[in-house]
């Protein structure tokens, strides 16, 4: 099988580039396009269709709009796509709570609101398995991390929204319950993964582990 062609896409928030970098790299059989959305949103069309799947890691505040200086490229009309083909897409940590007056995103997302009211750095959490069954959590058991959480209006969870699978949960009172849930937009296969804050999230095994299985989920592999 060759490998998963999948776009890291990142900006408007900070992140630890190197270790970041490195994550996608211990990925085998992933070869990880890391790129600023500008960077993304600018190229043909041919050339995002060509993705196996999307990683987004940017955090902007703005709703889309095409009406952007000429380096940005058609920011509403390319993430307009998504959902078009069988391209798999990824929320990743702060990814959730881009574009938080854009209701695409909270359909791709699974979310009637994503109001943030706090968050909370260098939290232990200690992830649970909601759903053994699903291939993205299949015989793992639960973990341990120190990560970045964040308590929003309207936490995900099986009887707020239809369609999504809860994998994950945490009971950590400075975090939303669900850290980690399935869903469909449209013809793509969607992975929400509120993880991912920093060095010490991407050195953990398990976090690793979900985050690599997630991409094999949303591009069909597993």
């Amino acid at each position: 099988m060759s490998a998963t062609k999948i776009a890291v896409i990142t900006g408007g928030h900070p992140f630890d580039v190197q270790p970041f970098r490195q994550l996608f790299r211990a990925f085998p059989g992933v070869d990880a396009y890391i790129q600023h959305t500008d960077e993304f949103v600018s190229e043909p069309a041919e050339v995002r269709d060509s993705y196996d799947a999307l990683v987004f890691y940017s955090m902007f505040k703005d709703t889309p709009t095409d009406d952007v200086a000429w380096y940005a490229g058609r920011p509403r009309t390319a993430l307009g796509r998504l959902g078009q083909t069988r391209q798999g897409i990824i929320l990743l940590h702060h990814a959730l709570l881009a574009y938080p007056d854009w209701a695409m995103w909270d359909d791709i997302a699974g979310m009637r609101s994503r109001v943030m009211r706090s968050f909370h750095q260098d939290e232990r959490v200690r992830v649970e398995i909601a759903d053994p069954q699903h291939p993205i959590a299949d015989g793992m058991a639960p973990w341990q991390v120190t990560d970045e959480t964040y308590i929003m209006d309207n936490a995900v969870m099986p009887e707020s929204i239809t369609g999504n699978r809860i994998l994950f949960t945490t009971d950590n009172p400075l975090s939303m319950r669900a850290f980690g849930w399935t869903r469909h937009y449209k013809q793509a296969r969607v992975f929400c993964f509120p993880s991912g804050h920093g060095h010490a999230t991407y050195a953990n095994a398990s976090f690793r582990t979900v985050l690599q299985r997630g991409i094999e989920w949303v591009t069909g592999r597993i």
